[in-house]
């Protein structure tokens, strides 16, 4: 028997099989080896593979990028299907550093890789709102708006001009954003955090660099991708404002309060028992009408509802891909269609992207190109005035009059139009929008691992936008003119970048170089022109030519120019000992002769001690690396003409804004034509003006337990800004021409960043995935001219922003309410003090509530933020999961001033939380006791209207199921259903008293949306 086995186990066998990841979806290119012996194949597009191993003793070892290899025994098997589960972190992972690659194994600096897998079917429109929260040391701030703006902050705020990213396109810098790039062309994220690893990117890496790497053909695959989702969306978190009995009752007791007559007022009547010691609130009675000219009845509108609805999201994305021996191309288009969850709101996005590159001369010579189209329709509504309207506009206000005109204010409320209004006047503008966006490049290999590349590229876009303002007639408010105005815009920028790259091994030295050379050309223009008098108000109509009256236009030009030159080198010495330096030589045309060109370098160390002989065969340690990095980055930030004097001829014909600025005087009173006319200095010159500079250490470790299955980071770094441009207000008497740009400021930002992941399988049949995220950063300001100090938060004297955070808010600390007579008589002097006012603290002590009694009374920074995403594989199914969330920072409570007030703006409609305001009878409450008089001038910067703003989030939810078993005979690669919810629930700090900390003012609300989806490959 034992010689049968010897001889079954000696004969070679060939195995097949189909190689698939976690989804069912299947792997091209796996590498399949025979452990031990000289034998290797790959998996075909498909995923199938075939290959022939000694005997049945033999081990399969399955390994593929980004996943976790897997070594079978093949025993008396023959057919062996394999699946693959992605790799948190893997060391073999390649990682897009600035002009070359490196295997995440080999970095020294803070750089974050994100699983783009996590966040492709989540329906933002914008790819970086999916980052919220998934990388440590990356703040990201946004609305729901359709329009999908995102504000991105790395390591923090670091100076006091612009702080937004520079962001990498298949190798083209832009500073655009990546609202307008589609979401699903994405194949990895990288975030270049610290100094060490961006520097290579220089004159606008002060703030740190996201590479964009888009899809490519993978090879031997030809494939079809088609992705469809639809979601639903919802306007959930609406302010509670009172409807029209409770203004009533909200407005009774405030006059009440003030021991006046509720009946002296335009629309409510009251019948109470007139005693002011003991008032009884028996009926509200309401007019027929509300307005003199008898058009408009009493109504109980909720202005919330009229405004919003429940609408749809849609997104379908098409790609197709084909590699060859020579050639390899990829063509994607997608469609983004938001409704908005504000009426007429919508936007409409397409996209289109082509990439392609060819080898010749024995793939010596590589051509090719990454080319992307955007057009982008956006609805041009008034969307401030139409939340900020629905907030304070009077529900006894309707929405139409009696015959069918549009309701407004009425006599005695403040002249806020009426936000349906603003919405149906409006919903005939559109803005139009495209970009084009790409390269074309070459490759050669000179001589075997020296490559020459050189690269053309453009960043170009336009808009259009042609507006008609009708007129109208809205309550007391009208406007009988209407009015066209017409707004055209270009600018951009090409890139043209030559590198050489060059790297050479040994048996245990590793080493890799480029120089290169950098040239950007940016240019801007814009025009517009308006008229008025059109005798019909459609926007078929209202061209330029059809206006008849008040013709007015205008248009301006700008550009500048950089000029780059850099190198970097890395090394690695036995796969432990790891080396970069970098230096960047940057010019600019912002600034002078004397200081164009700013110098960065930087340097960066790395340590593998888990390739250290003593921790080499760790059986729990599977990787330990050290690293430390430095670097000097720079900021040009500034106007393109800031170092020049600038004079302008201004009419001065504005008597109400600008009565004196001019320097032409219009004697005829004509309003138009060629006045004799000076110039005007507007700006002072500045001919020392220099670079900024931000200088960064930073210190991390990166490790991996258990055969890395438990992995994470940790960095800890220190950011200081020097020489930072500005141009604050000047003082009156300095006269005209106060303005100037210099360099003045220093700021510093120290943080901390976690991140930890486990990824690993249950049982057979069960995996999971955990990966959390923390990361906190303190902000100060360290120096400041002492004659722009007033222009920050503090009094300019003895108490100012320098030590402080550049979020600090200054103002008075709220110190409760008078709740009784003998409180408010041993108090310090206080105009308007009584009881149910809001009290002050006497910071000095002096006995009086004055201006020297305010301090600094909030921080807008975090104390931290933190991710968990929590991934969840079992079969056919997937379940993931997120939560976002931030700790500890301080906002202001724009809506406060409306929810809590009765007395700051009278004639509006005010919140519910009035109607708890203090009483004798309601003694414990907290909110100011309703008055129509501000006597204690309650709206003043106060502890009062700054609270918490923390939260947590469950940004995403998404379960999954693959449909591979329905297709095995049908030629589909892939399918998948999903069903997906984002923004579910919200917890938020007790203090908050609006609907959502993340949106404390009149920014576009941030939806609940529930999606359904398919994904399929061919």
């Amino acid at each position: 028997m034992t010689c049968c086995i010897h001889v079954a186990r000696s004969q070679s066998i060939t195995i097949s099989g189909k190689i698939t990841d976690e989804k069912g979806e299947s792997l091209p290119g796996v590498s399949i080896l025979v452990r031990g012996q000289n034998i290797g194949a790959s998996s075909s597009a498909e995923g199938r593979y075939s290959i022939k191993v000694p005997n049945a003793g033999s081990t399969l070892v399955f390994s593929y990028i980004g996943y976790v290899s897997r070594e079978i025994t093949v025993d008396s098997r023959t057919v062996i299907d394999v699946v693959l589960t992605g790799a948190p972190r893997s060391l073999n992972e390649v990682v897009v550093t600035g002009y070359q690659s490196q295997k995440k194994a080999d970095l020294t600096g803070a750089v974050s890789v994100v699983d783009v897998n996590e966040i492709k079917d989540i329906p933002v429109g914008n790819p970086v709102k999916a980052l919220q929260g998934r990388v440590p040391g990356v703040f990201i701030t946004s609305d729901g708006s359709p329009q999908g703006g995102a504000t991105v902050r790395i390591r923090g705020v670091g100076t006091l001009g612009n702080n937004d990213p520079l962001y990498v396109i298949d190798g083209i810098p832009t500073k655009r954003g990546l609202q307008e790039l589609n979401p699903n062309d994405i194949e990895s994220f990288q975030v270049l955090k610290d100094a060490s690893s961006a520097t290579i990117y220089g004159s606008r890496a002060a703030n740190g660099v996201i590479i964009i790497t888009t899809k490519k053909a993978k090879k031997g695959n030809t494939k079809i991708d088609v992705d469809v989702s639809s979601s639903l969306q919802s306007y959930i978190s609406k302010q509670k404002t009172l409807d029209a009995d409770g203004k009533g009752r909200a407005y009774w007791q405030a006059a009440v309060n003030d021991r006046s007559n509720p009946n002296n007022n335009q629309i409510y009547q009251y019948d109470w028992n007139g005693n002011f010691d003991d008032p009884v609130l028996n009926k509200i009675i309401y007019p027929e009408f509300i307005d003199a000219a008898k058009t408009m009845k009493p109504a109980n509108t909720y202005w919330y509802d009229e405004i919003s609805q429940t609408s749809q999201i849609q997104q379908v994305n098409i790609s197709l891909s084909n590699s060859g021996e020579r050639g390899n191309s990829l063509f994607s288009v997608g469609y983004y269609d938001n409704k908005g969850i504000v009426k007429s709101s919508k936007s409409n996005k397409i996209n289109s992207r082509f990439n392609s590159d060819y080898s010749f001369w024995k793939n010596k010579l590589k051509v090719g190109e990454n080319m992307n189209v955007t057009y982008i329709k956006n609805a041009l509504i008034p969307l401030g005035d139409i939340l900020f309207t629905s907030l304070v506009q009077p529900a006894v206000v309707p929405v139409h009059t009696v015959d069918g005109g549009w309701g407004g204010p009425a006599p005695g409320m403040t002249d806020r139009h009426n936000p349906v209004r603003l919405i149906e006047d409006n919903k005939q503008n559109s803005g139009y929008f495209y970009r084009v966006f790409g390269n074309a490049y070459a490759d050669f290999a000179v001589v075997p691992n020296l490559h020459f590349r050189t690269s053309l590229g453009v960043d170009y876009n336009g808009s259009y936008q042609r507006t008609l303002r009708k007129s109208y007639v809205s309550g007391f408010l009208s406007d009988p003119s209407n009015q066209n105005v017409t707004n055209q815009g270009y600018d951009g920028n090409w890139v043209w970048q030559n590198t050489i790259n060059y790297t050479l091994s040994s048996a245990k030295h590793r080493a890799d170089f480029v120089l290169g050379h950098e040239q950007i050309k940016y240019i801007n223009q814009n025009f517009f022109a308006s008229r008025q008098g059109y005798a019909l108000e459609n926007i078929d109509y209202a061209y330029l030519d059809a206006g008849s009256s008040n013709k007015d236009n205008g248009g301006s030009g700008t550009g500048y120019s950089l000029l780059s030159f850099f190198g970097k080198g890395n090394y690695s010495y036995d796969n432990k000992y790891l080396a970069s330096v970098t230096l960047r030589r940057d010019g600019s045309s912002r600034f002078g002769k004397d200081n164009r060109y700013g110098v960065f370098p930087a340097f960066s160390l790395g340590w593998r001690i888990s390739e250290e002989p003593f921790l080499k065969n760790n059986t729990i340690l599977s990787d330990l690396k050290l690293r430390y990095g430095w670097g000097k980055s720079g900021n040009q930030e500034i106007a393109n003409n800031a170092t020049y004097a600038l004079y302008s001829a201004i009419y001065g014909i504005d008597q109400t804004f600008a009565f004196d600025s001019g320097s032409a005087y219009d004697i005829t009173g004509a309003g138009s034509g060629q006045l004799p006319s000076g110039f005007t200095l507007i700006q002072q010159a500045n001919d020392k003006l220099k670079w900024e500079s931000t200088t960064e250490s930073n210190w991390g470790a990166d490790f991996g337990l258990f055969g890395n299955r438990l992995s994470g980071s940790v960095d800890y770094f220190v950011k200081k800004t020097s020489d930072i441009l500005i141009s604050p207000g000047f003082l009156a008497v300095l006269g005209e021409g106060g303005n100037y740009w210099f360099n003045g400021a220093s700021m510093q930002n120290k943080g901390l960043e976690f991140l930890l992941s486990y990824n690993g399988n249950l049982s057979k049949e069960w995996s999971f995935s955990a990966t959390a995220n923390i990361s906190a950063y303190r902000n100060k300001v360290t120096s400041l001219p002492s004659q722009v100090l007033a222009s920050y938060p503090g009094n300019g004297t003895d108490k100012t922003i320098l030590g402080r955070s550049i979020n600090s808010s200054f103002g008075y600390v709220a110190d409760g309410l008078f709740k009784s007579q003998q409180e408010v008589d041993n108090s310090p002097a206080q105009t308007g003090k009584g009881i149910g006012r809001i009290r002050y603290k006497d910071l000095n002590s002096d006995n009086v509530i004055d201006d020297k009694d305010r301090d600094f009374i909030a921080d807008g920074n975090p104390k931290f933020q933190y991710g968990l995403n929590l991934e969840l594989r079992y079969k056919g199914f997937d379940f993931s999961c997120f939560f976002q969330g931030i700790q500890g920072n301080d906002v202001y409570n724009e809506f406060k001033t409306f929810t809590d007030f009765s007395s700051l703006w009278v004639g509006s409609n005010w919140g519910e939380r009035t109607l708890n305001a203090w009483t004798p009878q309601n003694s414990s409450s907290e909110i100011p006791a309703l008055t129509l008089v501000d006597r204690n001038n309650e709206g003043r910067a106060s502890t009062y209207f700054y609270e918490k703003g923390s939260y947590l989030k469950l940004r995403n939810l998404q379960l999954g199921y693959n449909l591979k078993n329905l297709f095995k005979s049908s030629g589909i690669q892939g399918a998948r259903v999903f069903l997906q919810g984002s923004n579910l629930f919200t917890i938020k700090s007790k203090s908050f008293t609006a609907a959502d900390p993340e949106i404390p003012n009149q920014a576009f609300p941030i939806p609940t949306i529930t999606t359904i989806g398919v994904n399929v490959s061919f």
